[in-house]
């Protein structure tokens, strides 16, 4: 057998997903080949080759494609990766029903978990640091020094955890909240539009 075949027939594969995956993302857009051929400068019979397997995909011909869609270069070619893409979530069970799940593993950065937090008495605390709380079901309670608020799913609070604070249900129902913590102080940076300065 010869040694290149596997190595071949792999390229072959990549290569012909690339296609499929081009029209795909344009559908998603809601974009014709006409207005995809405005934006990138390619040719609509180009476009239409490389969606359909007959033109040989190139990186003059991904590249503006890849920043039209704004996908990074590897998205659209979706090479193999050099180990296992998967994250292996592990939940930390706490007590009384509480579950924490680290979604991120960088020590030293912002932390970034999703909670499951069950009923239990307020006690206020204080840490260096800065936190940044994401209701997804339930209602989230927070007390922050003397102020209180309840926090439905959607909603967002972001705070100093030098001042005293303790969150948890709003009632005997567990609530369930994506949680950011920077350890160093680090801040979420929320962009909402454009910059208003000019």
């Amino acid at each position: 057998m010869d040694a290149k075949e596997p190595a071949d027939t792999g390229l072959a594969e990549t290569l012909a997903g690339i296609g499929p995956r081009l029209r795909a993302l344009r559908r998603d857009r809601g974009l014709t080949l006409e207005a995809l051929a405005e934006d990138t400068g390619i040719s609509v019979s180009t476009l239409s080759r490389l969606e359909s397997g007959k033109r040989r995909p190139t990186l003059d011909l991904l590249i503006p494609l890849a920043r039209t869609h704004r996908v990074a270069l590897d998205q659209l070619v979706a090479a193999p990766a050099t180990g296992d893409p998967r994250v292996h979530l592990k939940p930390h069970h706490r007590e009384r029903g509480n579950v924490l799940v680290p979604l991120t593993q960088y020590p030293g950065r912002v932390q970034v978990f999703k909670q499951v937090l069950a009923y239990r008495e307020p006690k206020l605390v204080t840490h260096a640091g800065y936190e940044w709380l994401y209701v997804l079901a339930g209602e989230l309670r927070l007390i922050l020094g003397e102020r209180e608020f309840t926090l439905r799913p959607g909603e967002v609070a972001e705070f100093d955890t030098g001042e005293p604070h303790w969150f948890g249900p709003a009632d005997k129902n567990a609530v369930e909240i994506l949680h950011l913590f920077g350890p160093r102080g680090d801040q979420a940076v929320v962009r909402t539009g454009p910059s208003a300065t000019s």
